[in-house]
């Protein structure tokens, strides 16, 4: 059983503690034996690391990933086949196998949304919760269909975690595109000037650099390098539709 925290021994810091680490170790009880279990809940007056690691926001991105598929009240077998495909695509077969058993243990659970944001917005920084935002996007997404609950729901999660609606739909487009998604992608109006495109492309190019989550592991970089290139491509296609240089 000890394959279970493969991936979060001796790399928790904040998570360990609060709802969060109720959450998560209410999973792993259920997973191992209570001797093993290391993961202490609801004790939020422990001195815990204030740095985010790639441990925080695995627990995290489950946490919210569980909360997003319960949306419409139901968990089916197809929305479990494609998120086990998106974890494989963005965490690897190996880690895929680790994950899963725990976010079955997280579905069960009555999850504190407000206070999940609320310990997740404290420690974390923002260029690591957007990346959270476009994981969860993208499960959205994953089976091809619009889920108009769970859509609902990620709004209300980038609420919660502070982020802003431009930033909201600018990832938002990255997965549900329309005739201006390029423009919103680069949280501007189809109306911009050529000058308002570059100056946004240039803000965005710094913002969502994959450089800003090289803590949070190779698996949350390569993520976020594809949405850096879907940036890029939606400067490219603005370029192109307007005859830029």
């Amino acid at each position: 059983m000890a394959k279970y925290v493969k991936w979060i021994g001796g790399t928790l810091g904040w998570a360990i503690g609060g709802p969060i680490g109720a959450v998560i170790g209410f999973a792993l009880g259920a997973l191992l034996d209570s001797s093993t279990v290391v993961v202490k809940s609801g004790d939020q007056s422990q001195d815990f690391s204030t740095e985010t690691t790639p441990g925080d926001f695995t627990v995290s991105f489950l946490i919210l990933s569980a909360a997003v598929m319960k949306a419409d009240g139901k968990t089916l077998r197809s929305e479990l086949e494609y998120v086990k495909t998106f974890l494989v695509k963005n965490f690897g077969s190996q880690k895929a196998g680790e994950l899963l058993p725990v976010l079955g243990e997280i579905l069960k659970q009555d999850i504190p949304l407000e206070e999940v944001c609320a310990q997740i917005r404290q420690f974390m920084p923002e260029s690591a919760r957007l990346q959270l935002l476009h994981y969860l996007y993208g499960i959205s997404k994953a089976d091809g269909e619009v889920h108009e609950l769970e859509t609902k729901l990620i709004d209300r999660i980038a609420d919660l975690l502070h982020l802003s609606k431009a930033d909201s739909n600018s990832i938002k487009a990255m997965y549900f595109r329309d005739a201006v998604s390029d423009y919103k992608i680069l949280e501007i109006t189809s109306t911009a000037t050529e000058d308002e495109i570059k100056k946004a492309y240039r803000k965005m190019a710094v913002k969502y650099h994959p450089d800003k989550v090289e803590g949070m592991g190779p698996d949350v970089k390569r993520s976020a390098e594809e949405k850096f290139k879907q940036m890029q491509e939606a400067y490219e296609n603005i370029k192109k539709q307007r005859g830029m240089k």
